[in-house]
């Protein structure tokens, strides 16, 4: 596939799970990838296996730090097509500390807008469209991405860039396979029945898979998808 050919993407957390497998994806498409972490080991792997062609090392709640990599990634290889916000975790979400004017400049909307293309997919999660016991704090974070998802389509509508969202439910990730632990080490039970609990309102019984969330953002970032923006695509066996 040569869909993406001369387009720089840029995939926050990229060097595992999700954003690993979107990263991939992207360069199978023809893309130039560049992914940010914070573990060089792992990025350097993405770079080793073909999934990548550069990496950024930056925390996403560094705004300094990240406004810094992604200069130096648009040096290398030209301004940033595509971006893919993958990054977060449970207990914090990377957009809560940047500033207006901070989250303009991650997302070089004016280069995006200048050059009339520009695609941005947030990772969000079945947590920003339903309610989940016990994670009421996570819940809130996701659902103010797909709010700003949702606003930010408007303001960019006829300028050739898309915003969207991608909502996996619970996926086969090492921050999954974590949480199950973290279950299993509290409650006694084997992990394996936790990973059970978190997909009991999963119709298809399974976690997804990285690549099922990979090949969704891949059509969100291809010049097919130039009509489709403001949107959440959901990744969840048919949970919601």
């Amino acid at each position: 596939m040569t869909a993406l050919a001369g387009r720089h993407a840029l995939v926050t957390g990229g060097s595992r799970g999700i954003g690993r497998a979107v990263a991939a994806a992207l360069t199978g498409a023809g893309a130039v990838v560049t992914v940010l972490g914070r573990d060089q080991v792992t990025l350097k792997e993405a770079i080793a296996q073909g999934d990548a062609a550069a990496f950024v090392i930056a925390d996403v709640t560094d705004a300094a730090a990240v406004g810094a990599g992604i200069t130096r990634a648009a040096a290398q290889h030209g301004p940033i097509d595509i971006l893919v916000a993958n990054a977060g975790g449970a207990e914090s979400a990377p957009f809560a500390k940047a500033d207006p004017e901070q989250f303009r400049r991650l997302f070089e909307l004016n280069v995006m807008v200048a050059r009339r293309f520009g695609r941005i997919v947030a990772v969000a999660s079945t947590a920003g469209l339903k309610g989940y016991a016990y994670v009421s704090a996570y819940s809130a974070t996701k659902h103010a991405v797909v709010g700003l998802v949702r606003s930010l389509a408007l303001e960019t509508a006829t300028t050739g860039v898309t915003v969207n969202a991608v909502c996996p439910g619970y996926t086969d990730t090492d921050m999954v396979r974590e949480s199950a632990a973290r279950i299993a080490s509290k409650t006694g039970r084997p992990a394996d029945e936790a990973v059970a609990a978190m997909v009991r309102n999963n119709p298809l019984g399974r976690l997804i898979r990285p690549d099922e969330v990979a090949e969704a953002v891949l059509y969100l970032c291809s010049p097919a998808a130039a009509a489709v923006t403001g949107t959440t695509m959901t990744i969840a066996g048919g949970e919601i």
